[in-house]
C-alpha cells in the first residue's frame, strides 16, 4: 500500500521506454497544482504498488489515471473524476477511444466472428477496452486468455498462442512508438464503437474547491509550452471534463 504521503500514479501507459516522459509530465503537473495552491502535492510518480486498485482506493490518492469501467464499478463514490486527457492517436477522437481488434497478419480469418471463436486473449476482465467491448460478442465455443495486460495480450497473439485480443488504441500507437517489435506479425481486423477515454482522478476526501483548483491545473499543464515534448512522447493531445454520466452510460452496457 502507499505511505501515508500523497500519492500519484500514472500506471495506465507507464511502459518502461515512457517513464522519462511520464516523470517529466507529472513534474510538470506537480508545479501546475502547486501553482494553484493545492498542498502536499506528491513530488514523484508511485511505482511501488503492482495493484492499481490499491492506489485508486487508497485513502491517501492525490491524482491517478484510471479505466473506465473501474471508476463506474469498483470505484463507483470512492473517487473524483477530474477529467478526460485527450489521445493523438489512430481511433481517438478527442476524449474518446476505440479498441482494435487485432489477429496475426497471417490468420486465415475472414470476419471478426470467425476470430472470436477461437482463443481470445483479454488483459483483465474489469478491463472495458480488453473485455467488455468483447464480452457481448464473445462465442460461446471461444477460449479465454487472461493475459494481465495489454502488451501481452499481444504478445500472445503474436507468438500463436492467442487468435484475436481487443486492445487499446492508444497502448497500440504507444507501443508502435517505443516497441514496434511486439506489432510486428500482428494487424487490424476491426475497430470497437467509441467510448470515453481513460480518466484522471483524485481521491474522495479532496473537497469541490481542491477538485476545480486541480481541473484548473490540468488545462494550465496542457496549455504549457515547456511541457510539449512530454505531451508529444505520451500523444498527449489535449484535456476535456466529460460527464460521469457519460462513462456509466456506455460502462455499465455489458455486465
Amino acid at each position: 500500500m502507499p505511505s501515508d504521503d500523497l500519492y500519484a500514479s500514472l500506471c495506465m501507459y507507464d511502459f518502461p521506454a515512457l517513464r522519462p516522459a511520464q516523470d517529466a509530465w507529472w513534474a510538470g503537473l506537480a508545479g501546475h497544482f502547486l501553482a494553484s495552491g493545492l498542498g502536499n502535492v506528491p513530488r514523484s510518480l508511485g511505482r511501488s504498488v503492482a495493484d492499481p486498485y490499491a492506489v485508486w482506493l487508497a485513502p491517501n490518492l492525490f491524482f491517478a489515471q484510471t479505466c473506465g469501467y473501474p471508476l463506474t464499478h469498483r470505484l463507483a463514490g470512492k473517487v473524483h473524476l477530474l477529467g478526460t486527457p485527450c489521445y493523438d492517436a489512430p481511433g481517438c477522437q478527442g476524449a474518446s477511444y476505440r479498441s482494435l481488434y487485432i489477429v496475426r497478419s497471417d490468420a486465415k480469418v475472414s470476419s471478426l466472428a470467425m476470430a472470436l471463436a477461437g482463443r481470445v486473449a483479454i488483459n483483465a476482465k474489469d478491463s472495458f477496452s480488453g473485455w467488455r467491448v468483447l464480452s457481448g460478442l464473445i462465442d460461446p465455443a471461444s477460449t479465454l486468455v487472461i493475459s494481465g495486460s495489454h502488451a501481452k495480450s499481444i504478445d500472445l497473439v503474436r507468438q500463436g498462442d492467442a487468435d484475436i485480443a481487443a486492445i487499446d488504441c492508444v497502448s497500440h500507437a504507444l507501443l508502435g512508438d517505443v516497441e514496434p517489435e511486439r506489432l510486428a506479425g500482428t494487424c487490424v481486423i476491426e475497430q470497437s464503437p467509441l467510448a470515453p477515454g481513460l480518466p484522471y482522478i483524485t481521491g474522495a476526501g479532496m473537497g469541490p474547491q481542491e477538485v476545480r483548483a486541480m481541473i484548473e491545473a490540468i488545462n494550465n499543464a496542457f496549455a504549457d509550452a515547456e511541457l510539449a515534448p512530454a505531451r508529444k512522447t505520451l500523444r498527449l493531445a489535449g484535456f476535456k471534463v466529460v460527464a460521469l454520466s457519460d462513462y456509466i452510460r456506455l460502462m455499465t452496457k455489458n455486465q
